[in-house]
């Protein structure tokens, strides 16, 4: 009877050993995660959320705030409010997360912060690919607040892409840019207008007409230069010259000129020198909102890229770290095999007493 006695008492004794270990650790597994300082948040994503699960970090600028509670389908969480209209809005995935407030301390409001540019958004971690929520300010102007037709159950953070999704999205607008620019079409008729300015200039009838007027301007040179105006004004000084003779000579050179002016040559090749200045104008002002979309385009483009690579830039450190410590387990494996697969010590030098 006393041996049935203490075999319950050792069996009694083990069980509640065993529920005070369960007890105790699931405290410590819920510690930072359960509490009655912590409230919780909901916030949602059209990208995917691959690498985050329930009790993923929550950072704000790195620093640990909270975890992850709750992952999950808007369709499934908000099937009740779920209209027609409003279909294309149940295609998120809601995110629900724990803040633990004391380690916040006093702030403003969440409505206030948001307003001042409180986002949300998926970053990984190191080379191991798990994501986790950030918290951080941003441009409320470039990244607005998305409404949603349900009432959410927690209060509402707005999300943002990630750099990933953000270079993904860039990249594709270059693309759909480039081919929407009939780039080819572009070149060609700037060169073929080049090429007509550069014809005209060169054996066109701008070319005819201003060598016609080079020639015109070399008789009169030379005309004005064999002439002896001083011999020619003292002649009608003396005897009054023919007034009326040299007033009808320049009257016919006048009318000769204007009949030069306006003749049907020189009239044409105005008329081709205008159509293809204005051409020209036309090709030119198209050519600065090409350059300043593609400049726009290669901007962002690269914005995405340092933002990738700032990212990168942690995630090459850790795995030089990784790569540091395999280096140092395989020397340790090569030096001592023993001790690092069975705990053994390494072997004494020479001349030294074993213990």
């Amino acid at each position: 009877m006393a041996r049935s006695r203490g075999l319950f008492l050792r069996v009694g004794t083990l069980v509640l050993v065993g529920l005070a270990l369960v007890v105790g650790f699931v405290l410590f597994l819920t510690a930072n995660r359960i509490g009655a300082s912590s409230q919780i948040y909901e916030c949602y994503f059209r990208e995917s959320v691959q690498g985050l699960d329930q009790g993923s970090a929550v950072r704000f600028r790195g620093v640990a705030i909270g975890r992850v509670t709750e992952i999950g389908l808007v369709a499934a969480a908000y099937r009740g409010q779920r209209s027609d209209a409003e279909s294309t809005e149940y295609h998120l995935v809601f995110v629900r997360f724990a803040v633990d407030e004391r380690r916040t301390g006093e702030t403003d409001s969440v409505e206030t912060a948001i307003r001042q540019g409180l986002r949300v958004r998926l970053a990984s971690q190191g080379i191991t690919g798990v994501s986790y929520l950030e918290l951080d300010f941003v441009d409320p102007q470039r990244f607005p607040v998305m409404p949603v037709p349900w009432k959410p159950r927690y209060s509402y953070i707005p999300s943002i892409p990630s750099n990933l999704a953000q270079v993904r999205t860039a990249a594709e607008a270059i693309l759909q840019q480039l081919q929407d620019a009939d780039l080819p079409r572009l070149l060609q008729e700037t060169i073929g207008l080049i090429a007509d300015a550069r014809a005209q200039v060169k054996s066109g009838d701008l070319a005819i007409t201003l060598h016609e007027a080079a020639g015109l301007l070399r008789d009169v040179r030379q005309i004005t230069g064999q002439a002896d105006l001083p011999a020619l004004i003292a002649s009608l000084r003396r005897t009054g010259g023919d007034v009326e003779s040299t007033l009808g000579e320049y009257r016919r050179a006048a009318s000769d000129a204007r009949a030069v002016i306006n003749g049907r040559d020189l009239r044409a090749a105005l008329t081709n020198v205008a159509a293809a200045a204005a051409e020209l104008r036309t090709a030119a002002a198209k050519l600065p909102a090409s350059m300043s979309n593609i400049d726009t385009s290669l901007r962002a483009a690269r914005n995405t890229t340092l933002d990738l690579q700032a990212e990168l830039v942690p995630i090459l450190r850790d795995l030089r770290a990784t790569m540091s410590n395999l280096r140092d387990t395989t020397e340790q494996l090569r030096r001592n095999p023993s001790q690092t697969l069975l705990g053994a010590p390494p072997p004494a030098p020479a001349g030294e007493p074993r213990r």
